[in-house]
């Protein structure tokens, strides 16, 4: 059984893989350490590349573009390891990244951990994609240590102490892989975006611990596949979110709380169309409807999660509204707020 499996998935990537796979390549000799990609049916020539350059990676193809979440468990279902790290394509990692698996050794009761991302462009700055560790607030708003919206701290060392945190970035997730089949792995119904935040969530009402590791430190391009303000990733961010707060949730709060992210994602959405971002208006307009026409199916899902809940109260959960904070109050850095 390979010890650390580090796990890449792919869709017409070719030119980020040509970028991006050396440094993994140079930095992933930690005795016991696999490196593969899973192909979600690339139509380019990304795995013939893969193949004549880099014979030492294993490859698993796909019949089909599964997206992010169902890509990655078909994927990973076919790797016997102790240890999964997510990678993204488009990350550059740098010597002795794979530290983050000595502090989770180090207790047995971390189940997912992140390294510090930054920006692959601008390198002295945190990047958008977890940064120092996420977290969220009682409306199911994320940030980060070192990102607070589109908002961005410099690496001043700030955040150079491992911490309990409330998600770790899809970006580069290490996580215990029985753990990973446990929790029953990614939500293949998100697609893509804010899974990862779900699979935390879930772990932490279980009683385990996700925690960020200084030590180690992954460079992140963002965007490869849509950019921030592609209709697209605005429809799947806002279904995603009702999505996350229905699943995880206590009973005493999730119709109190989904109810008043109707009011603000109407607030979000009005404000898209006096911008005259008429897709992405009509993109929230279709997170919603999807949402309630898949209420059944996440009904199911929440009662499966309630099974094995052990614990709803979390202290990196911010008690007050992020978004209030940032555009009323001007907070604009993680150390600015108060939990």
């Amino acid at each position: 059984m390979t010890k650390v499996a580090v796990v890449i998935l792919n869709w017409n990537g070719k030119e980020l893989l040509e970028k991006f796979l050396p440094s993994v390549i140079k930095y992933s000799s930690l005795p016991g350490t696999s490196i593969f990609i899973i192909d979600n049916a690339s139509t380019d020539d990304s795995v013939d590349f893969v193949k004549k350059n880099y014979s030492q990676i294993e490859i698993i193809n796909l019949d089909k573009n599964y997206g992010f979440a169902e890509g990655y468990n078909k994927g990973i279902d076919k790797i016997d390891a102790k240890y999964f790290v997510l990678l993204n394509s488009d990350a550059e990692v740098s010597e002795n990244w794979l530290n983050v698996i000595q502090l989770m050794e180090e207790d047995e009761n971390i189940a997912v951990c992140q390294p510090k991302i930054k920006s692959f462009l601008e390198r002295e700055y945190f990047e958008y994609a977890g940064a120092a560790g996420g977290f969220i607030d009682k409306f199911g708003y994320s940030f980060c240590r070192g990102r607070i919206f589109n908002v961005y701290e410099i690496d001043n060392n700030q955040y150079n102490t491992p911490t309990d945190i409330f998600w770790a970035t899809g970006a580069c997730l290490f996580i215990k892989a029985d753990l990973y089949k446990i929790a029953g792995g990614l939500d293949e119904n998100f697609f893509a975006h804010m899974e990862e935040i779900d699979l935390c969530w879930r772990l932490k009402n279980r009683g385990y611990k996700i925690k960020y590791s200084p030590y180690s430190t992954v460079y992140h391009l963002g965007g490869g596949t849509l950019n921030k303000t592609n209709p697209q990733k605005t429809y799947l961010n806002f279904r995603n979110n009702l999505y996350l707060l229905y699943k995880n949730l206590p009973p005493s709060y999730v119709f109190s709380t989904l109810l008043i992210r109707l009011l603000l994602d109407a607030i979000a959405g009005f404000k898209f169309l006096l911008g005259l971002e008429f897709n992405n208006f009509w993109a929230v307009i279709k997170a919603h409807i999807s949402f309630y026409f898949n209420l059944n199916k996440f009904y199911k899902k929440r009662k499966e999660n309630l099974k094995y809940n052990k614990f709803y109260k979390h202290p990196e959960i911010y008690k007050h509204s992020i978004a209030f904070d940032f555009f009323f109050k001007k907070v604009r850095t993680f150390k600015e707020i108060k939990f």
